[in-house]
């Protein structure tokens, strides 16, 4: 099979026959094999009544209900674990990524054998101030901390080779960085493509202000993963060992002092008195604790990961 298209979704009844036909008619122009996978992420209206029913006129289409709303990330971890493509496509379901991108995508990743290509909206129809400057601040903020040189990594509409999206896990909100997940997997050929970028026709956007706020946390949490997830020791071990080793040194010191000052019979106070032996004494603790930490993050990572990630209630046509 050529392509499979993966479209997480929420609340978006009105736009799904249309979106649906409009890739069937890209498809066969250009006489793509291919599969649609709907992933219901707990919508509320009439999403899965209408899945179920292209789904029964329609092989190619298939779908997927969680039992509630997981998120983004984890409809997309289900869609990929589900994609059979040799080429796999992602797009929104708002009718925001137009499927005329779909054939130059799939050439990027066939014919320039690029792993993963990222649609860049350069120009965008929402909000300057509610989506347009936080999107340039995040975007800058997960280029200079992931060194890939993507203007647009939350952009929906992404094309991955097979094997990437069987490599990479897409956990909690993720979603934003796959790039960055594929380029920590090993996956290296990586690039944009400017894509257009449509109004949105129907509902209305299901993300708020928070989702910038847990979009640079994420950021935070992947690049230290990126950087200390799979030796934890080498940062927490060395840091208790440090801190430890500093604490030791100065509680040492003052319990010389302490020797000094009675052999030569100079006043001297308790050594419980003085205030830099408890900052001493902390310090060695917390260097203990930090080095426990490290030592717990090697022992976790030996363990079998939980995979239970959410609950699917219904599947149509696999």
């Amino acid at each position: 099979m050529n392509i499979s298209v993966v479209i997480p979704l929420l609340n978006e009844e009105e736009s799904l026959r249309e979106l649906h036909q409009w890739i069937a008619n890209v498809m066969q122009v250009h006489s793509f094999s291919y599969e649609i996978l709907f992933i219901d992420d707990g919508s509320t209206d009439h999403s899965w009544d209408i899945i179920e029913t292209l789904s029964e006129q329609y092989l190619e289409v298939k779908g997927i209900r969680f039992l509630r709303n997981y998120g983004k990330s984890q409809a997309l971890h289900a869609g990929f674990e589900k994609a059979t493509g040799d080429v796999v496509i992602t797009m929104d379901a708002d009718l925001q990524d137009s499927p005329d991108e779909i054939p130059e995508l799939y050439k990027l990743i066939t014919e320039q054998n690029f792993d993963l290509i990222s649609g860049w909206k350069k120009k965008r129809y929402d909000s300057v101030i509610a989506k347009n400057i936080p999107s340039k601040l995040f975007n800058w903020a997960a280029r200079r901390t992931s060194g890939l040189k993507l203007h647009d990594f939350n952009c929906g509409l992404k094309a991955y080779k097979n094997i990437v999206i069987k490599n990479v896990d897409v956990y909690g909100e993720m979603h934003r960085y796959i790039p960055v997940l594929a380029k920590n997997a090993g996956f290296q050929n990586i690039d944009e493509k400017v894509v257009k970028h449509q109004a949105r026709k129907y509902g209305k956007t299901k993300f708020g202000y928070d989702r910038f706020i847990n979009g640079f946390l994420d950021l935070i949490t992947i690049w230290f993963l990126s950087k200390f997830g799979k030796r934890p020791m080498h940062l927490f071990g060395a840091l208790g060992v440090l801190m430890f080793f500093i604490g030791f040194t100065s509680a040492g010191y003052i319990g010389v002092m302490k020797l000094y000052k009675l052999a030569y019979d100079l006043p001297a106070i308790l050594v419980t008195q003085n205030p830099w032996f408890y900052i001493s004494l902390t310090t060695m603790i917390i260097g203990t604790q930090f080095f426990l930490a490290g030592f717990l993050g090697e022992i976790v990572l030996r363990s079998r990961r939980d995979k239970e990630r959410y609950k699917i209630s219904d599947t149509k046509n696999f």
